[in-house]
């Protein structure tokens, strides 16, 4: 892997002026902090436990620890692939800004659509599942009832919370994400050692890395086995946070490039310790599963430490998960941002907009909470409809990916790698990138019970479809006034008064 000295905070405004625009968000991102944002949005704590239940059906232990090292490799690929793009055009706007400036309006259009609703899918999900958790504290600490409407409540709290602290500026978000490094790595390493050294039984070896458990109603286990691999490849997802925060990061071009390839390996290692840990200790595998908690790792906290262990333990998980929203927050609010600063949006003139104080897009993080808690009111009404708001964060984020790392390949040399770049692992990398997110978006869209309900069925193909609809329809609205400035510059198709209003 080659790389050439490191640009200087100069070097990086120089660079941002000639990718077509005006610096006007404050760069006061280190390194670590963005490295901190994607390790926080991944969030192992949020991720691993709350789809800890799904894997101890769908194909249990051997799946869940053997699927995790090997998803693990692929999302690095895709990690590193995405890197060197991202070294290359250093925006906020990321995955669009590459796609289109590599392949055309067409392709940054679509891409924008399905890594920002995947952005506010990611919200919606994480926080919800902060409140769930919450909801299931309570319950633990003082009775409490975890009713719908009341765990909507403290959804909507958590958004609140997460738009306030965003709005304080990025060296404030910065620092939240620093402290979630540390929190996330000490609290898996707290659960892991009490579950150690707490109760008396533990698993064997043997059960954890080769007990095969097949609860979805599917009988071929090779296809159990694949739809098992969702669970590590849910919870990769959100790096591209550190490339949605390179306008506001030192040395953007080499560090969010590091940030995105850190943030998977850190996540990769520290997940498996995680998992490795609470499969160990699970006392009765069946009451674990079928937990009245409705959270089997909480189940497994319950039976190893007793209550009151369980109930500190779960409270870490919560601020990990608190931590992984505000992060999410950030990164969502960015990409709400750079697509209106690019005439994408209904209403751009108004969610580009900069606070002169803070130098963070107000109108954007607003619009980004309340997009995520539309989207999460249907779990009101239906538990399934939670499932459905993971699936948009997930279908929609995890094509989002690959399509700069394809365009990438098909430039050839007409690509010009950024200061970090992959020399010439380059193209077998983003080969596998590809294969890798074309295999995965399938698996995503595949029913994961028999048989198939309305309860059951598995809403991502849905979601992907109306996400598509939605970008089409809209791209005969708002075509000429989306655009960003590079490929015009470049001698697009398009002419300099399509660019949206305020791009430099």
């Amino acid at each position: 892997m080659s790389r050439t000295s490191e640009p200087s905070a100069t070097d990086e405004e120089h660079r941002l002026r000639e990718l077509g625009y005006r610096p006007v968000l404050a760069r006061r991102m280190g390194g670590f902090g963005n490295f901190a944002i994607s390790f926080s949005v991944i969030s192992i704590l949020s991720g691993c436990m709350t789809l800890y239940g799904f894997g101890l059906g769908t194909g249990g232990p051997a799946v869940m620890l053997w699927g995790w090292a090997g998803v693990g490799l692929f999302v690095l690929c895709v990690g590193m692939a995405l890197a060197e793009v991202t070294s290359a055009y250093p925006t906020s706007g990321a995955l669009y800004y590459m796609a289109d400036r590599l392949g055309g309006r067409r392709w940054g259009w679509y891409t924008g659509w399905l890594n920002l609703l995947g952005l506010l899918g990611a919200i919606a999900g994480i926080d919800y599942g902060a409140a769930l958790f919450t909801g299931a504290f309570l319950n633990l600490q003082w009775g409490f009832e975890p009713t719908p409407e009341k765990t909507m409540l403290i959804f909507v709290v958590i958004l609140l919370l997460h738009a306030t602290l965003n709005l304080f500026g990025v060296r404030l978000v910065s620092v939240l994400n620093s402290v979630s490094v540390w929190w996330h790595l000490a609290g898996v390493a707290l659960i892991v050692g009490a579950l150690v050294i707490v109760p008396d039984h533990h698993q064997s070896p043997s059960f954890v890395f080769t007990e095969f458990v097949n609860d979805t109603g599917w009988e071929n286990p090779l296809y159990v086995a694949a739809i098992g691999l969702l669970l590590a490849q849910y919870t990769f997802s959100g790096y591209d946070a550190s490339a949605h925060l390179s306008e506001e990061t030192s040395n953007a071009s080499v560090s969010a490039a590091r940030g995105i390839v850190r943030a998977i390996w850190v996540s990769w290692l520290a997940g498996f310790v995680l998992l490795a840990g609470l499969t160990f200790a699970i006392q009765d595998y069946d009451a674990t599963r079928d937990t009245a908690t409705g959270v089997p790792p909480a189940q497994i906290l319950l039976d190893g430490l007793g209550t009151d262990g369980a109930s500190a333990l779960l409270l870490v998980v919560i601020v990990a998960q608190l931590f992984c929203g505000n992060a999410e927050v950030a990164a969502a609010s960015r990409m709400v941002f750079a697509f209106s600063r690019d005439g994408a949006l209904p209403g751009s003139s108004v969610w580009r907009k900069v606070s002169a104080r803070t130098q963070t897009p107000v109108a954007a993080v607003w619009l980004s909470v309340a997009v995520a808690c539309l989207l999460a009111l249907p779990s009101l009404y239906s538990a399934t409809a939670y499932g459905a708001v993971t699936a948009i964060n997930v279908i929609g984020i995890t094509p989002a990916y690959a399509i700069p790392v394809l365009l990438r390949l098909r430039a050839g040399d007409r690509f010009t790698p950024g200061p970090w770049n992959l020399g010439r692992w380059s193209r077998p990398v983003g080969w596998v990138a590809v294969v890798w997110v074309a295999l995965v978006t399938v698996l995503f869209c595949l029913p994961q019970s028999s048989p198939v309900t309305v309860d059951t069925m598995n809403y991502a193909v849905v979601a992907l479809v109306v996400v598509l609809v939605l970008a089409t329809v809209w791209w005969f609205v708002a075509r000429r006034s989306y655009g960003t400035p590079t490929t015009a510059a470049y001698g697009d198709d398009r002419e300099q008064e399509e660019l949206a209003e305020g791009i430099v």
